[in-house]
């Protein structure tokens, strides 16, 4: 089925003008340099400190999750490290395919963007649909990296209040405690 996906890609979306998009929306996912960027500006601005904070520790999460931990232990290889008829728009990765790590980030930041505000919300699902689709689209992943990388963000994104609120409520009650 995920060969199937890939290939009806291929066949029809492909086509010059994507070939040159493609690569460059990818880019802004490399890394999660976009995300990391955008989480940066938001810590310079008092009004969305916390929300970059919040980004920031949610995809230093998902890459100890999802790139260290997960990618090593399941060790799926790429789709185009399988069929390597596929012309190759992009450097071949190097790490294995699942989950994928573009999308983890792209998810995270997106549903932390999402929580605070919802305008910046939903050009950061745009986003983060977008470099899921190029990695698709350059044949770096299977569907299912995909679908993994979004389960996992939404799981890390959705927990990052909820922990976050914890960990601040406890420091609260240490600083309050009389015994300190």
């Amino acid at each position: 089925m995920d060969f199937k996906i890939l290939y009806l890609i291929q066949e029809y979306l492909r086509c010059d003008i994507l070939d040159i998009i493609m690569p460059v929306i990818t880019r802004l996912g490399s890394a999660g340099i976009i995300w990391i960027l955008w989480a940066f500006v938001l810590i310079f601005l008092k009004k969305y400190r916390l929300c970059g904070i919040k980004m920031l520790a949610g995809m230093l999460t998902g890459l100890m999750i999802g790139n260290f931990i997960l990618k090593n232990l399941i060790a799926r290889d790429r789709p185009c490290w399988i069929d390597s008829e596929i012309a190759m728009l992009v450097a071949i990765p190097a790490d294995y395919s699942f989950p994928s790590g573009h999308t983890l980030a792209s998810v995270i930041s997106a549903v932390i963007l999402m929580q605070e505000d919802k305008k910046l919300g939903i050009l950061a699902v745009i986003l983060a649909a977008l470099i899921a689709f190029s990695r698709m689209y350059l044949f770096v992943h299977f569907p299912t990296d995909i679908f993994g990388g979004m389960l996992l963000g939404l799981a890390i994104g959705f927990s990052v209040n909820p922990v976050w609120n914890r960990i601040s409520d406890f420091l609260k009650k240490q600083k309050a405690s009389p015994h300190n």
